[in-house]
């Protein structure tokens, strides 16, 4: 007995079905043994990195500081009040302890531009109580952290906090006097800053832009989740991929500080910003924690160095865009500028 065509063809759609889903399938499982093994190197590299003096320091103030933070985190949830008077005070000398009349004579005009401090995923203003303070302390005069609601943060989009962001730093800029302003974004915050100066237009306010644990490459841990937003961090996404686009040219100098023992971008190195239009002044620490990159002593060095700089002492750091081979007219300029240890 023969098969009816129509059965022979149900059994053919049926059996195209099957091995669609049996290929789907594959490729799943090898994503997912790609995946793994990845964090299992990653994990050895990082445990590595534990199992010396500094990581084990490192571990006591990621510990230590996540302790603080739980109790700090209550009171960052108020929206901080900008100060300008702070901004005008910050030209005059008297008064002021020794180290802020210091940065003051010698570079006025960094005291006088707004810090813009932009938190992480899930986070708000308390993940830079230590780093705003110290900041303070050594003269700047209006240094102003944003906060962005946790709803936003866990099913929000990047693009659209970089437009809200672009916002608050034209208040900043308004209330101030001033036209420039220095961003230090942690973890998503970093990404959300570098979107808003390269995609929409920051680089006419922003000076400097330092990132501190950023997932420019993405991150695995974003695999954890399935939301608008993690999708975003993942490795390859859209967003990511049209960051990684050459861009035109912008007058942001980008500084990036990333650890070797970060538990949270995944891989580590993924924290680096390496792209084919722009100059990036690296520092890489080995054993500080995601979490305590903003208390780190090493990272408000590189913050105080970065801000301080005079814009005439380097060059730009994305070129113009230009058609033709990138060996011949995009040229890699990127500085591997410190490597931390204690």
């Amino acid at each position: 007995m023969t098969a009816s065509p129509t059965f022979s063809r149900m059994g053919g759609g049926v059996r195209r079905v099957v091995e669609a889903w049996l290929g789907a399938g594959r490729e799943l499982a090898d994503e997912v043994l790609d995946v793994s093994g990845e964090v299992l190197r990653v994990s050895g590299d990082v445990l590595r990195a534990v199992a010396s003096w500094g990581g084990v320091r490192g571990v006591a103030v990621e510990t230590a500081w996540l302790a603080a933070h739980t109790v700090l985190y209550p009171w960052g949830v108020l929206e901080e009040r900008l100060k300008p008077d702070g901004h005008f005070r910050a030209y005059r000398t008297d008064g002021l302890p020794p180290r802020q009349r210091g940065l003051v004579v010698s570079a006025m005009d960094a005291a006088g531009t707004p810090i813009v401090l932009v938190h992480g995923i899930g986070d708000n203003r308390s993940a830079f109580a230590v780093l705003s303070g110290a900041l303070r302390r050594r003269g700047f005069g209006v240094v102003h952290a944003v906060n962005y609601s946790v709803l936003t943060a866990l099913t929000g989009d990047v693009r659209r906090s970089a437009a809200l962001l672009g916002e608050h730093v034209e208040r900043i800029c308004e209330q101030t006097g001033s036209d420039r302003v220095h961003v230090v974004g942690h973890s998503l915050g970093g990404l959300i800053a570098r979107y808003y100066v390269q995609r929409l237009n920051g680089d006419a306010r922003v000076r400097t832009l330092v990132t501190l644990g950023a997932p420019h490459a993405g991150t695995l841990t974003a695999y954890l989740l399935s939301t608008t937003l993690t999708r975003q961090l993942r490795p390859g996404s859209e967003l990511l991929s049209e960051l990684a686009e050459a861009s035109g040219p912008c007058r942001t100098r980008f500084v990036v500080v990333w650890s070797e023992m970060d538990q949270v971008i995944v891989p580590q190195r993924n924290a680096r910003l390496t792209h084919p239009s722009l100059l990036v002044e690296e520092h890489r620490i080995r054993d500080s924690g995601h979490l305590s990159l903003p208390v780190d002593s090493r990272t408000l060095r590189a913050v105080v160095t970065a801000i301080t700089r005079s814009d005439d002492e380097q060059n730009h750091p994305i070129v113009p865009a230009r058609t033709g081979s990138r060996s011949s007219t995009m040229t890699q300029r990127h500085h591997s500028h410190s490597d931390y240890r204690h």
